[in-house]
């Protein structure tokens, strides 16, 4: 499908993104954002402690978040934006809540795949799997949701190239990434926003307990966090001691429905094409264990709060920044 550059209210866009996607979504609200919590994720975010969507909103990733950073800088592990903690995201105030972003050709450029169909088997037709609306990518660009950008601007605001809107200011401070790396990854790295500069992980733990993916260095300190989606009652978490064998960098995607319990009968395997809204996202990172990797995720509102197939899910920003930080290599511990 072609590039769709046309003008659209914000409101409107929202509605179609909701409307296509794959899981059920919220109608979009115009519920006034919380500038004061959304400056404390926009801040977090930034360091590398994923609070989940940047929507000024509370709730479990956000929670588990201040914790991880709490436990990085020696903090009582409250979960709260406490006075200490307050204190500890002082100096980083700099990060503005929000950030005025004029919208280019390229930001509204598809292409848009809408609306995407369920069947693997049709997927698999088409040439790639990608969003379905302007709005829904770029809330993902600015790691938020199309409620909160048409609550941080209008319902009346229009999508065109030229114009500016508010969005969180999930800017990064640099975009020079590797020049080793393939063109169309650091196209997608700098799509989503994701900071050239990351710390480099000796090891990482899949906390089950927490439903959060750890990043540690070579002396056991917490450098980095991220909410993640992790097993079933089907495919539980395969609990011990791994290693990230590689990344692949906008996957195609195998599916096997001898893989899958709640494959459907007649279902045949699929080469499904690479893009953000297939079933991995835009980053698999392959484990010693077979068959299993982490990986992004279409649905980014949904992280710790669905099941996977035994996989570790993270949002499609957030496994971006973790591929940046692993290596062939690196030691994976998953831990109930």
């Amino acid at each position: 499908m072609k590039a769709a550059l046309t003008t659209v209210l914000l409101a409107g866009a929202a509605l179609a993104a909701s409307a296509t996607a794959q899981a059920p979504q919220a109608a979009p609200a115009a519920k006034p954002v919380d500038r004061n919590l959304l400056h404390v994720q926009v801040i977090l975010d930034s360091l590398g402690f994923g609070p989940g969507l940047l929507d000024g909103r509370g709730g479990q990733s956000l929670t588990a978040a201040l914790k991880g950073f709490q436990e990085a800088k020696g903090l009582p592990k409250t979960g709260k934006p406490d006075a200490a903690t307050l204190a500890a995201l002082y100096p980083y105030r700099a990060k503005r809540p929000t950030a005025r972003f004029m919208l280019t050709r390229e930001a509204l450029a598809g292409p848009y795949i809408n609306p995407l169909p369920k069947d693997y088997g049709e997927q698999a037709k088409l040439p790639t799997l990608g969003y379905a609306t302007p709005m829904e990518k770029l809330a993902e660009m600015f790691h938020t949701s199309p409620e909160t950008l048409i609550a941080l601007n209008s319902p009346s605001t229009r999508l065109k190239v030229g114009n500016t809107i508010v969005v969180p200011n999930a800017l990064p401070a640099s975009r020079n990434y590797d020049a080793k790396l393939p063109d169309h990854w650091r196209q997608t790295l700098n799509m989503l926003n994701v900071d050239a500069n990351q710390p480099v992980a000796d090891h990482i733990v899949v906390d089950k307990s927490d439903k959060v993916l750890r990043v540690l260095d070579k002396n056991d300190k917490l450098i980095a966090q991220f909410s993640a989606t992790m097993g079933s009652e089907h495919d539980p978490l395969p609990l011990g001691t791994w290693k990230i064998y590689g990344a692949d960098y906008n996957p195609k995607f195998h599916y096997n429905p001898a893989l899958f319990w709640d494959a459907k009968k007649g279902d045949e395997k699929e080469l499904l094409p690479p893009g953000p809204n297939g079933p991995v996202g835009v980053v698999w990172l392959d484990l010693s264990k077979e068959h299993y990797g982490i990986h992004g995720t279409p649905h980014p509102e949904l992280i710790g709060r669905t099941e996977s197939h035994g996989c570790i899910r993270l949002t499609n920003w957030d496994v971006a920044r973790l591929a940046q930080m692993v290596k062939p290599g690196t030691k994976a511990v998953f831990q109930a």
